[in-house]
């Protein structure tokens, strides 16, 4: 497979994983001072980088749907967020080197699991500029090398940002070569290939791209492909604190994969609700669609029956009435993404119910489906969030870009000792 990709790529990836292999062995204390480095180039050249992705902007100006627009947007303090961000990341624990399990097997045979990086990951994301700075420094805090691969719509912002995350690892023990940036479509679909060098692929985009970038390698992918997620009003819901949920869940970032696509509303209490709710979502030109007995409520285009499978992304709802906590958390396991979903209720064994039964990698009781995410986690940042059952799951920061190996010890120990006739015993001793 490697004869059909260009040398250059292959050398990009051989040079980011070698450059990865002495990052892996580097303590907290240069990791730490490399990300405090580029946290400080990255303030520095924010005049750069806002400029680069104005000009992005200014080029991808109605040629890039609405929402994906919102997220290839990089305001002054988006990009300060971002870069406290890094800060934070800088302040976690290091999730290299913790032993997991430290056991004597028999005398003088110790087994030791040990957390160790990936090695090298392939990040492909369209629009988020943001999202490099974030992988970034997750990466180098991880241990782990990582080739970027922004959309063609954020390249000028990429290309700044990169600019400067090396000029800041340029001071520091850590080679610039372990942060890499690729620019054509064309190298899209050879970073898939690069099985050989990549350890983790991570795709943020739409549920196409991630789709497709799931279906093109061998490589592992942590990603998800679809955001449908839902708030379900229940009738024990305090009604104010439902408007406020709702209009956050929807309305605070509507092109994010965690905005609620779908409003589920038990009947007792849905006359009333939909009277509090609508001239809240209609002070942000939120359209609304319904189901049947909303519809006799509401004068609302009808919802079809793709609404409930739809991530619209955009400032757009679908409502339906149910009539029971059962029938709201079968409509979320038939039809949700396993993202996140939240329930609005003053009835804790309601809330724990469905807690507990709904099948998603988030799942919140009066709070909005907005906090989702790696950095109001205390994560620092995120990679990317995994809506797979196995782990890593949700936001996924740091515990996600780390595996682990079993080291062990002996003193010429051979396993015929422990076979065969009068096999001597392991005693199994876990150690402090």
């Amino acid at each position: 497979m490697t004869t059909q990709i260009d040398l250059p790529l292959i050398a990009i990836a051989r040079k980011t994983r070698d450059c990865a292999q002495k990052l892996a062995v580097l303590p907290s204390e240069e990791k730490n001072q490399a990300i405090e480095a580029i946290a400080q180039a990255l303030e520095s050249a924010t005049d750069e980088i806002l400029a680069a992705n104005a000009a992005d902007c200014a080029a991808a100006q109605n040629t890039i749907p609405k929402s994906l627009y919102h997220r290839l947007k990089l305001d002054r303090a988006k990009l300060q967020s971002a870069i406290a961000g890094v800060r934070d990341v800088g302040k976690l624990a290091d999730p290299v080197g913790a032993v997991q399990i430290h056991r004597q097997l028999d005398d003088g045979l110790i087994l030791k699991r040990v957390t160790c990086p990936l090695g090298v990951l392939g990040v492909i994301f369209e629009a988020r500029p943001d999202a490099a700075i974030q992988i970034s420094a997750l990466a180098i805090k991880s241990g782990n090398g990582v080739i970027l691969k922004g959309g063609k719509e954020a390249i000028r912002s990429c290309e700044a940002i990169v600019k400067a995350i090396h000029l800041g690892l340029s001071q520091t023990s850590i080679s610039p070569d372990v942060v890499q940036l690729l620019t054509t479509r064309e190298e899209t679909l050879e970073l898939l290939q690069l099985d050989q060098f990549v350890d983790l692929i991570i795709p943020r985009g739409s549920n196409s791209f991630v789709r497709f970038v799931q279906d093109n390698t061998r490589i592992p992918v942590l990603g998800h492909a679809d955001g449908v997620c839902h708030l379900y009003v229940d009738r024990a819901a305090d009604l104010s604190k439902a408007v406020a949920v709702t209009v956050d869940s929807k309305t605070q970032y509507p092109a994010a994969c965690n905005a609620i696509e779908t409003l589920l509303i038990h009947q007792a209490i849905a006359p009333a609700f939909l009277t509090l709710v609508t001239p809240a979502m209609q002070q942000y030109n939120v359209e609304l669609r319904g189901d049947a007995e909303t519809c006799e409520i509401l004068d609302i285009a009808p919802a079809t029956a793709a609404d409930w499978s739809t991530e619209y992304s955009d400032l757009i709802l679908s409502i339906k009435v149910v009539d029971s906590l059962a029938e709201a958390i079968a409509h979320i396991n038939d039809y949700g993404s396993g993202h996140t979903d939240a329930i609005v209720t003053e009835n804790a064994e309601t809330a724990e119910t469905f807690l507990s039964q709904v099948n998603a990698a988030g799942v919140f009781h009066n709070c909005s489906t907005r906090f989702s995410d790696g950095f109001r986690y205390g994560f620092g940042a995120e990679v990317g969030i995994s809506t797979q059952k196995l782990p890593p799951r949700g936001p996924v920061g740091l515990e996600g870009l780390v595996t682990y190996k079993y080291k062990m010890t002996g003193d010429g120990h051979i396993v015929a000792t422990y076979t065969g006739e009068n096999p001597k015993l392991f005693n199994h001793k876990d150690l402090d």
